[in-house]
């Protein structure tokens, strides 16, 4: 049987993990840090702003004292709180985890959310933001001045 992406997120991993980053990524120190804390920190994004993937992978690395956090693993545990979020949304949940606040980057939509482009897009709008397309791609229009302010 399938797990739900509930379960998913809340499976223990054994995570996080700390191990040698690659060549091809800058080497140093990398974690894999557990699906849960980037629905945590995804969480603490309010209405009206906005935080990139690069921004959370490097939340994630300054939180756990490594030089990067995984960029596999961070886009699919992103991806993970977000089908998790949507699961709890079609249970009448009200309060969920606002995943269509985290873009890309350069501001980009993620056509991996659930929904797709058209769910996200309608989610930042419904919240005040103005996305743009260009060429096949669609971005948040200035969305650098909605960052939330990182420590």
């Amino acid at each position: 049987m399938r797990k739900t992406a509930r379960e998913k997120l809340e499976d223990n991993k054994d995570l996080p993990k700390i191990k040698p980053a690659p060549a091809i990524w800058g080497g140093g120190k990398m974690v894999i840090a557990h699906p849960t804390e980037f629905d945590a920190l995804l969480k603490t994004v309010k209405k009206g702003r906005l935080i990139t993937l690069d921004e959370v992978r490097a939340l994630m690395a300054a939180k756990h004292g490594a030089d990067i956090c995984c960029p596999m693993t961070a886009g699919l545990f992103i991806n993970i709180a977000a089908a998790a979020a949507q699961e709890d949304r079609e249970q009448g949940k009200k309060r969920i985890t606002p995943y269509w606040r985290c873009l890309k980057k350069n501001g980009e939509l993620n056509a991996k959310f659930p929904g797709g482009i058209e769910c996200h897009q309608d989610m930042l709008e419904s919240e005040g933001h103005k996305v743009l397309q260009k060429g096949k791609k669609f971005f948040v229009e200035d969305f650098a001045k909605k960052l939330i302010a990182l420590p």
